[in-house]
């Protein structure tokens, strides 16, 4: 008789090995095993006749076995021919096997195939799928009601995790299970047990199609609960970082009005608002961390000096981060054409510069020559000393870990406002799920007087076509990026290496400027080339993705982007946006090699459709899911146990009215909730 408390290795069978294996993913105990749960069911509920099958969906069949043949190949196949009263043929195959599973299926027998449909070459087939001789009395596959299929993790099997789940049900019956939400929940709700029972086994009168689809009230009840438990601890870590002291900004105006009047455009309403958000912010002793979200070419950059004027007025330090030697190069570059003429002194830090550079720039930021700071990782070494760091802007903050962020912050004697930039639009139910613990302002306007970018997609075959269009831009004394994706050949993929893309075009592109850059390139050596490229020295710049972010050229008109089936939504459109900057027409051609996966279509189609990134940013999620372009530092909200948030972001309203309720409890009632679900330490974000 197990109790809910009982450790895992309690259960008869279950070793060390396997006890280890389940620690690793959060199991210590029986209760834990109640709240790992299904992640999808399958449906053996119905036989489904062969002229209704779908590919790539799962079906029940029984059919007949019509014949019975081993491949001699490299790799042994056993194929077994199947059909139904029509003569509709399904085949098995089989990549590993025996002779006696061989002898077991016999010409006649009536066999019933559960598994993956799948395109065969003569019929449709499935790949060693779960079967039953019917007409030898094995046990049949249809089955009442839906099957739960848990996530595993390596060395343990599903019929292991179902026998290890149903004794902790079995306990579940006997035990009292705290319910986090009963006083919170609406009586509709049904109970924590309930829905634990409901969810593992699904009775013959539960509603088989809301269970499939994760639409059933039980799912509900825990995903509401199990994103609450994530909403609760993001927003006590926003709440314990509002608790710490900074140093307070008296928001002055001068040096902003001096920037002010010297730009050649008007600010956007959307900037302003960004500006007067963070003014705000630095005004409070509480730390600000603020996240500013903008599209491609929208203007945060300008957006940031102001918050820096900000800091040097009032005697701080401000510190740019970035991901990349060529991104802070940029913004180096961008920041001292708005800070130099104000007087304003400024340091560069990257891990590539020798020594006597390092040290020179050391020395400034150490006695507070140097009132604003820019670099890459070599900002948060050890050796960086900083006089009176106050602020810091992370750009491009989802390519950062949090203890690198941490450490930086972490040269600071009080804690620093922090402001996080991205390029990326956030979803709304992404940025409200994993970053409630920061504020958020939105640049969701472009400047007056952009030009939308035109998407065209044109097959690798018609190069020659996208080489005579490149002639006519360069001759209208415009530049262009041809973007690939590999730097060398490699046997296993088809994508144009970049290295013969960059001959083929010198050699098509006769009299004009063409040179190639790629992240293996010393720093100087690529810097040069950005340098000569931004200069209007090259007309053609064959590049891979290392010009991705922060690259700003006017004059550049046409990107060029090569197997861009090969590329996610969000990075096509990043590489997009290096076009479209100037007062020209912009047009990026969508280079692909046929035959194309319905997903790249998708991605190509809704790229042609829209330029707006917070459309394409929601279309990325529904592709490729939170964890893809959250980044490591947010694993937690891509390895939940039943919540998915692209899927349940219409159940985000409960979500946070239950998430207020919970933070006015006491602090026993809030650990235990966010304990239940979280099992990883996310002790680490409270810090930064």
């Amino acid at each position: 008789m197990h109790n809910l408390s009982d450790p895992i290795i309690s259960i008869n069978g279950l070793g060390p090995k396997a006890q280890e294996k389940l620690n690793a993913i959060g199991v210590y105990n029986l209760e834990h095993l109640l709240f790992h749960l299904p992640h999808r069911y399958q449906d053996k509920t119905r036989i489904t006749p062969l002229n209704q099958l779908q590919v790539g969906s799962e079906a029940l069949v029984e059919l007949t076995i019509d014949k019975i043949e081993e491949l001699a190949t490299r790799q042994r196949q056993l194929l077994c021919y199947l059909s139904d009263e029509n003569n509709r043929n399904l085949i098995l195959r089989f990549f590993h096997f025996n002779q006696y599973q061989k002898q077991q299926l016999v010409r006649g027998d009536i066999i019933q195939c559960f598994g993956e449909v799948k395109i065969g070459r003569e019929a449709l087939e499935m790949h060693h799928p779960e079967y039953r001789l019917i007409s030898k009395g094995q046990d049949n596959l249809l089955e009442k009601t839906l099957s739960p299929i848990y996530p595993l993790t390596a060395g343990i099997h599903q019929g292991q995790m179902k026998k290890w789940i149903n004794l902790a049900l079995e306990a579940l019956k006997r035990s009292d299970l705290v319910d986090n939400f009963e006083n919170l929940a609406k009586n509709s709700m049904p109970t924590l047990k309930q829905a634990l029972n409901t969810l593992h086994h699904p009775k013959v009168d539960d509603n088989i199609d809301q269970i499939a689809n994760f639409k059933h009230i039980s799912q509900q009840r825990l995903i509401i609960e199990e994103l609450c438990a994530q909403q609760l601890s993001l927003l006590r870590l926003k709440n314990e970082r509002k608790s710490k002291v900074s140093n307070i900004f008296t928001i002055k105006n001068q040096l902003s009005k001096q920037l002010l009047s010297s730009l050649s455009f008007k600010l956007t309403n959307a900037q302003q608002r960004s500006i007067d958000d963070i003014n705000n912010d630095l005004a409070s002793n509480h730390p600000m961390l603020r996240l500013l979200q903008g599209d491609v070419g929208s203007g945060k950059t300008i957006v940031a000096v102001f918050a820096c004027l900000q800091a040097i007025e009032n005697n701080f330090q401000a510190a740019i981060m970035a991901p990349t030697e060529i991104l802070a190069s940029q913004h180096l570059q961008g920041f001292s054409n708005y800070l130099k003429p104000l007087g304003i002194e400024i340091a560069f830090l990257t891990g590539s510069q020798n020594s006597s550079e390092k040290n020179e720039q050391l020395e400034k930021i150490k006695t507070g020559v140097a009132q604003v700071v820019i670099g890459t990782h070599a900002l948060f070494q050890e050796g960086v000393v900083f006089n009176e760091l106050s602020l810091v802007i992370i750009d491009e903050q989802h390519k950062f870990g949090v203890h690198q962020r941490l450490s930086l912050v972490q040269k600071a004697r009080n804690t620093p406002h922090q402001l996080v930039m991205t390029a990326t639009p956030i979803p709304r139910s992404l940025a409200m799920s994993a970053y409630a613990d920061l504020d958020s302002s939105i640049i969701d306007e472009l400047p007056p007087g952009r030009k939308p970018i035109k998407t065209v997609a044109l097959g690798n075959n018609r190069k020659d076509e996208v080489v005579e269009k490149i002639k006519k831009v360069c001759n209208e004394g415009n530049q262009v990026y041809w973007v690939c994706t590999l730097i060398e050949d490699s046997e296993s993929l088809r994508a144009e290496s970049a290295t013969n893309t960059h001959n083929y075009l010198q050699e098509n592109l006769d009299g004009f400027s063409v040179v190639l850059i790629h992240g293996r390139m010393g720093k100087d050596e690529k810097s040069q080339i950005m340098h000569n490229f931004s200069n209007g020295d090259i007309d053609v710049l064959v590049a891979t993705t290392v010009i991705e972010v922060g690259v700003n050229v006017p004059n550049a008109s046409l990107m060029v982007i090569e197997n861009s089936e090969r590329l996610g939504l969000a990075q096509l459109h990043q590489l997009r946006g290096r076009v479209g900057r100037g007062s020209d027409k912009s047009i990026c051609i969508l280079m692909y090699q046929s035959p194309l996966s319905a997903n790249a279509i998708q991605r190509i189609d809704i790229l042609r459709q829209s330029n707006d990134g917070f459309v394409i940013a929601n279309k990325d999620l529904e592709l490729r899911g939170p964890g893809e372009i959250l980044g490591t530092q947010q694993t937690g909200i891509a390895d939940m146990k039943i919540a998915n948030i692209v899927r349940d972001g219409y159940l985000l309203k409960q979500v946070i009215y239950y998430s207020e309720q919970f933070i006015k409890l006491n602090k026993s009632r809030q650990d235990a909730l966010i304990d239940r679900w979280i099992t990883n330490d996310k002790a680490q974000y409270a810090n930064t």
